[in-house]
């Protein structure tokens, strides 16, 4: 991680325009086909919630700002990424837990099982200060529309959020909420990553595991 120049990057003016905004955030939701990722967590017995993860670190490392972050006023640059899951504890709380994202999904699924079973154990958050940390949380008890976070400047990072799948005859369907800081991106880099997401789910098929 190392500080830069807002006016050496392509954030400039966004970081003018937005860095002191009271409300920097916006909300993005797109329903996603994701028929082909249940039924690939079923073939290798894999966790759907790690599948989704994986796939959103896959297609936020191909947008250049997701390696930029504002924190107090300040721009900061990464080399990687993680993603971040809410996981139940052993006491009925919550606890955040930072995975770094690998090529490899059989990486991920190692460190995934791994990070997640020592938190909810130990009831104790872990956190990298070395990644850029794309966070994410999953209300499956419910489906949900859309989901729009707290809006606040203690937490800036990009947060991908979503409720329980539908199923019909034909497909099933999955609506993911992407809340982002604007000096981190425009529309059009989310948009983009929501595209390049659907591509990635579209894609796990041919992945050999």
């Amino acid at each position: 991680m190392k500080e830069m120049n807002p006016k050496e990057t392509s954030r400039s003016a966004a970081f003018d325009m937005w860095m002191t905004s009271p409300m920097p955030m916006v909300t993005l939701t797109k329903t996603f086909e994701i028929k082909r990722l249940i039924s690939y967590a079923k073939k290798h017995h894999l966790k759907f919630n790690m599948l989704l993860c994986w796939c959103i670190g896959r297609a936020a490392a191909r947008i250049e700002p997701f390696y930029m972050l504002p924190v107090n006023g300040k721009l900061f640059e990464y080399d990687k990424l993680a993603i971040n899951v809410i996981v139940p504890n052993a006491n009925g709380g919550i606890n955040s837990c930072d995975i770094p994202l690998t090529d490899k999904v059989t990486d991920f699924n190692s460190d995934y099982l791994r990070m997640t079973k020592e938190v909810a154990l130990h009831c104790k958050s872990t956190f990298t200060d070395d990644a850029m940390v794309v966070g994410t949380s999953a209300m499956v008890s419910t489906e949900l529309d859309c989901i729009v976070n707290q809006y606040t400047d203690k937490f800036c990072n990009p947060m991908v959020m979503w409720g329980k799948y539908r199923k019909n005859w034909f497909n099933v369907s999955l609506p993911i909420s992407f809340q982002f800081h604007h000096v981190q991106m425009d529309g059009a880099h989310a948009s983009r990553f929501l595209r390049e997401l659907q591509i990635e789910i579209n894609n796990i098929r041919r992945l050999n595991i």
